[in-house]
């Protein structure tokens, strides 16, 4: 027992190993994927963002012209934002706060590139 007094004294008077989350938040890595955002003025409807995702979080309904994404079923893997050739999609390096009830985010597109 007498052996545990200086592990007790160093944790004592040192910086502790944590984080007081959420009053103290840390910066995002370096090349981490974050949030999903769209860009409708820039958004074409080609629908190549719906078909490439592999967790299908993505829904383009060009008769409504609205995007719809659920943020519960994606694996923030970036294939959408590689995909995309109009660069409609970005991937924000500040990640949402956890969601209370399940809610998808719908884009509205009223701008088309012929």
């Amino acid at each position: 027992m007498p052996w545990m007094i200086g592990t007790v004294l160093k944790n004592l008077f040192s910086a502790p190993a944590t984080r007081r989350y959420p009053y103290e938040k840390r910066e995002s890595f370096e090349g981490s994927r974050g949030s999903i955002v769209w860009d409708a003025k820039r958004c074409d409807m080609c629908s190549d963002c719906a078909r490439v995702c592999p967790a299908r979080a993505i829904t383009v309904d060009s008769e409504k012209h609205q995007i719809e994404y659920d943020p519960l079923k994606c694996i923030y893997c970036g294939t959408c934002t590689e995909t995309c050739l109009q660069h409609a999609i970005i991937q924000h390096p500040l990640y949402a706060a956890p969601q209370g009830a399940h809610a998808s985010q719908i884009t509205e597109v009223h701008h088309y590139r012929y």
